[in-house]
């Protein structure tokens, strides 16, 4: 393997004073145009590689990113999260900048790993995910002065750059589905109450009933553990319930999973005798039976976003000009059922 060359190398090459040749590299005004474009030249045929080090401690910057995985992603179990970052990594291609990526052993103690990030690795910027409504994360990077964007939007602080695939959007169209199927009780096995993400679902699952006439009832909304069994253990919850719920909407296809385990124990079938729809098109969801109805959650694109409105931020553009909410789409598939006779029958006795 051709060993590459380093400065000093490059200015013995070319005869000339290492600080020549880093002015002519950095297009200092105080170097002849012939000078720069041969000392160009050189550094191209041979190839020259610059001392990273030496242009962070120029630049009095740590050319690095971090990114927080939150508690329920540090396992990294559901997708979402790995084509998240593989965009974050294709946005930061042709940036200086690397990712370090940390993860918080606890909702009460995530903060631990922003302080790590910050005072230790005195990374140049954050990224994180799933946003609270109110969210000491952020206070603590706005106090430290540290730039950052989110997926997901907060009602805490300043205005800050963010991508957010709108839950608003899926709540209100998921249960309207179901009342144009003539469903009159739906549950919401919705995601930790907590979250910014949960907040916007329930708006948009009361807003549906709202325009439909039908009343909120507390008791068909459960806030569920992500994954598998909290959508099983809040699901046998609505299930038991004296007038259980034809259709459930959930905030996590892997709560959806979970329901529709828990709709199988008590002799149901999902789509057929409970509705079922979930919110962030898990790859699980096809292969469910009946195969999952979801919205749409692009990640790969959401990461590369996220990189865009961030890099601008760091060159003075305001976060209010860089905040923006997607709109997902329902993907249709068997799991919500149509109007079929059972339905029709419990909305006859409402």
């Amino acid at each position: 393997m051709t060993q590459r060359i380093n400065i000093v190398g490059l200015a013995q090459q070319l005869g000339l004073s290492v600080s020549t040749v880093s002015k002519a590299l950095n297009d200092r005004p105080d170097v002849s145009d012939a000078t720069k474009r041969r000392v160009r030249a050189a550094a191209q045929d041979l190839g020259f590689l610059p001392d990273p080090s030496g242009r962070r401690l120029r630049t009095k910057t740590s050319e690095t990113i971090g990114f927080v995985l939150s508690p329920q992603q540090s396992g990294l179990a559901h997708p979402l999260f790995l084509d998240l970052l593989t965009g974050i990594d294709q946005g930061l291609e042709n940036s200086p900048f690397q990712l370090v990526i940390v993860t918080g052993r606890t909702v009460e103690t995530e903060i631990d790993s922003f302080r790590r990030l910050v005072e230790k690795h005195r990374v140049d910027a954050v990224m994180f995910g799933r946003t609270r409504r109110t969210d000491p994360r952020i206070r603590y990077l706005e106090e430290q002065k540290v730039p950052f964007v989110t997926l997901g939007r907060s009602e805490t602080g300043a205005p800050f750059p963010y991508v957010d695939i709108d839950r608003t959007v899926a709540g209100r169209n998921g249960t309207a589905r179901f009342i144009g199927l003539g469903h009159r009780r739906i549950g919401l096995l919705n995601t930790p109450g907590y979250l910014m993400m949960s907040h916007h679902l329930r708006q948009g699952y009361r807003a549906a009933l709202s325009a439909a006439g039908l009343p909120y009832e507390a008791g068909l909304v459960i806030e569920a553990d992500f994954g598998e069994s909290g959508g099983l253990n809040g699901a046998r919850q609505l299930l038991a319930m004296k007038h259980p719920p034809t259709a459930i909407m959930c905030g996590h296809d892997l709560i959806a999973a979970g329901a529709m385990q828990a709709i199988a124990e008590v002799g149901k079938r999902a789509g057929t005798d409970v509705a079922v729809i979930g919110c962030d098109n898990h790859p699980l969801g096809p292969y469910l039976n009946p195969p999952l109805t979801t919205f749409s959650a692009p990640a790969l694109d959401a990461g590369r976003r996220m990189v865009e409105l961030l890099l601008a931020h760091m060159a003075g553009r305001p976060a209010e000009d860089l905040q923006e909410v997607w709109s997902p789409e329902m993907i249709l598939r068997s799991s919500h059922g149509g109007q079929q006779e059972p339905v029709r029958k419990a909305a006859a006795r409402t």
